[in-house]
């Protein structure tokens, strides 16, 4: 990414301040002494000055350890994990320059309030997994009510990601990893209230969900290689859902996560007193 963003920068194609660069503190970084040596590698891998928004990843911490591809030990929790004093870290680079936002992800309710009780700066964002069949609804309108905007990751519901994390663990990992994505056989994409109105509006399944999401008042990130698809992810601000089709929608809702199994990850993670899924939203 850091060659990608100097080649375009120097090429004069964009300016630095037209691109809007998110990246993320680790779990292995989740504490307030590692947050200044994480966006500064950070930074020097992306080779920027700063980065817009910089999130920390998950609420339970990870102890640090070398990464391997064929090894399960970089899972090993910090039971240790203060996000009060976290945050606080996180704030310092907002004052340095390094980040010009800060904002949490995977993070519930109870520890966003936690934050911006006692924060100086408000997260700018909680970004979740949110899509079709995880609406989020009540924590959407909590953050919203604090003025943290959500952001939507696996919006389409992820249907590959099982399959992506195969292809690129090895090893024990590999082994591990269908464990770590437990996903029920269900597809928001081949749903068929959302082919049905897909069909209505002379749109793709895929850019009917997104709308769903954007006319809730919720950004999406999508991910997809294919060109093609990108730039049908972006043909989404030219029509509006009507408010039979939001509701259909919304009834749709099953209040699953369905994109990452946290608890599969660690052997503990769902004993961790941080862990975001114990709480109702």
């Amino acid at each position: 990414m850091g060659k990608a963003f100097k080649k375009v920068f120097d090429s004069g194609k964009f300016k630095r301040e037209e691109l809007f660069i998110v990246t993320k503190l680790p779990p292995t970084g989740n504490r307030a002494s590692s947050v200044e040596k994480y966006i500064k590698l950070s930074l020097k891998a992306l080779q920027l000055d700063y980065v817009d928004l910089y999130l920390i990843h998950n609420p339970v911490g990870n102890k640090e350890a070398e990464a391997k591809p064929d090894k399960l030990s970089i899972m090993e929790l910090d039971m240790d994990t203060d996000l009060i004093s976290l945050w606080k870290a996180m704030e310092q680079q907002v004052d340095s320059g390094r980040a010009r936002s800060i904002g949490v992800s995977n993070f519930n309710a109870d520890q966003v309030k936690r934050i911006v009780q006692a924060a100086r700066i408000i997260p700018a964002n909680n970004q979740v997994e949110l899509h079709l069949y995880f609406q989020r609804k009540e924590l959407a309108a909590f953050c919203k009510a604090l003025d943290v905007t959500i952001c939507a990751y696996a919006p389409l519901g992820s249907p590959a990601f099982p399959e992506f994390y195969s292809n690129v663990m090895k090893g024990d990992a590999k082994k591990y990893v269908f464990n770590m994505f437990k996903l029920p056989n269900v597809n928001p994409l081949q749903d068929p209230v959302v082919l049905k109105i897909a069909k209505n509006h002379n749109k793709t399944p895929a850019q009917i969900l997104l709308r769903q999401i954007v006319q809730r008042g919720i950004v999406v990130i999508p991910k997809s290689s294919n060109p093609g698809r990108q730039k049908e992810n972006f043909q989404i601000l030219d029509f509006e859902l009507t408010e039979e089709e939001m509701y259909e929608m919304s009834l749709l809702d099953r209040g699953k996560k369905f994109s990452l199994n946290f608890n599969a990850t660690a052997a503990k993670n769902g004993k961790h007193p941080e862990y975001p899924y114990n709480a109702p939203y």
